[in-house]
C-alpha cells in the first residue's frame, strides 16, 4: 500500500505567535513530558548553534518526545543544502518554511506509521520554534560563503582554496586516493582588456568560470586562483581522468560565444594537470601544475599539458 503524504506551510510570523502563545493541548497520559516542557527544552537547545545540521539534529532528537519519527529531511536547492537524518519511512508529513517572501526550505518527516491529527499539531508547535534559528543559521551560512566565495566569478577564493587544498591533501593520503589538480589560464588576456575594456574583461571570466563549472561532476571544486587563472581539485580522480575532464573544460571554452558590441571575441584556455604523489604536499602539487600550464603556454596555448 503505497504511504501517505501531509503537506503543510508554516510560516515565520505565525510560529512566533504559537511561541508567544503556545497552544494549550491535552498531551497523552503515556507521554513523560508535556509539550510546553519539550519546547522550551527545544528552543534552549537551539540557541547553542549556527550550524544547520546541529540545529537539525537537535529538533530530530527532541521531537522524539513529542511524536516518534524515524526520518528527517531537509533541502533548501537555492542554498544548495541537503540534510538527511534517520531511516527513511512509507508515511510522511511535508512542511514548506518561510519568513514572508524569505524561503527557509522544505522539511519532510517519515516513519512507518501514518500521523495522526494530534501528532501534526505537537509537530507544528515543535516547528515553530525551529524557525528562528532556522533563519538565523541560514543567514550565517550565506555570511561564511560570501567569505569564502570570489564575488566576480561564484567561485572559490583564495581563502577557501588555501584551506580545501590541505583538506583535500591529508584525505588523500589517509584513504590512499588520487588526488588532481587543474590550473587553467585564459589565453591573451591581457590583450583583450587593452581592447575592450575592463568590464569585457570581467564578463569574460564570468564566462570562463561558468563554462569550467559546468564541466565537472558535483564533487569538484573551482577557485580563482588569481588574475585570470582558475585552479580545479579533482577529488579521487587519476592523472588520466584529470586529463579528459581538462580536455573537456578546454572545448567547452573554446566554444564559448562570447560577444562584444554584437563582435565576437574568441576564448581560450591553456591547462596544466597535476596529480598528487605519495611525498608531496599541497604547494608541491600546485607547483607541478603550473609548470605545466607554463608547457602548455609555451606549445602555443589553447591546449592540456601533463606535469610528470
Amino acid at each position: 500500500m503505497a504511504g501517505s503524504v501531509q503537506s503543510n506551510t508554516i510560516d515565520f510570523d505565525t510560529a512566533r505567535l504559537q511561541i508567544a502563545q503556545p497552544r494549550r493541548r491535552r498531551v497523552q497520559s503515556q507521554t513523560p513530558r508535556s509539550l510546553e516542557s519539550i519546547r522550551q527544552q527545544l528552543v534552549s537547545m537551539l540557541q547553542t548553534s549556527l550550524e544547520m545540521e546541529r540545529l537539525l539534529a537537535i529538533f530530530f532528537q527532541e521531537l522524539q518526545h513529542a511524536c516518534p519519527i524515524d526520518a528527517l529531511s531537509y533541502q533548501n536547492a537555492p542554498v544548495e543544502l541537503r540534510i538527511e537524518l534517520g531511516q527513511r519511512g512509507s508515511h510522511s508529513a511535508s512542511y514548506r518554511l518561510t519568513h514572508e517572501s524569505q524561503y527557509l526550505g522544505e522539511l519532510v518527516l517519515r516513519r512507518q506509521q501514518r500521523f495522526e491529527e494530534a501528532e501534526l499539531a505537537r509537530i507544528e508547535t515543535l516547528i515553530g520554534a525551529l524557525l528562528f534559528p532556522m533563519r538565523n543559521a541560514l543567514m550565517y551560512r550565506d555570511a561564511l560563503r560570501s567569505a569564502l566565495r570570489d564575488g566576480l566569478t561564484g567561485t572559490g577564493n583564495r581563502v577557501a582554496m588555501d584551506k580545501t587544498l590541505e583538506r583535500e591533501v591529508a584525505m588523500a593520503k589517509r584513504h590512499q586516493q588520487p588526488l588532481s589538480a587543474l590550473l587553467i589560464d585564459i589565453d591573451h588576456f591581457k590583450n583583450l582588456n587593452d581592447q575592450w575594456g575592463h568590464q569585457s574583461g570581467d564578463e569574460a571570466l564570468r564566462s570562463v568560470a561558468n563554462a569550467i563549472k559546468s564541466s565537472l561532476r558535483n564533487i569538484d571544486m573551482v577557485f580563482r586562483y588569481g588574475g585570470e587563472e582558475f585552479l580545479v581539485l579533482l577529488t579521487n580522480t587519476s592523472r588520466q581522468d584529470a586529463l579528459m575532464i581538462a580536455e573537456r573544460i578546454r572545448q567547452n571554452i573554446d566554444s564559448l560565444q562570447f560577444r562584444v558590441n554584437s563582435q565576437n571575441i574568441p576564448l581560450s584556455v591553456s591547462l596544466g594537470c597535476a596529480s598528487l604523489h605519495s611525498d608531496e604536499n599541497g604547494s608541491d602539487l600546485i607547483q607541478r601544475a603550473d609548470q605545466a600550464l607554463y608547457q602548455a603556454k609555451r606549445n602555443g596555448r589553447n591546449q592540456v599539458s601533463l606535469a610528470v
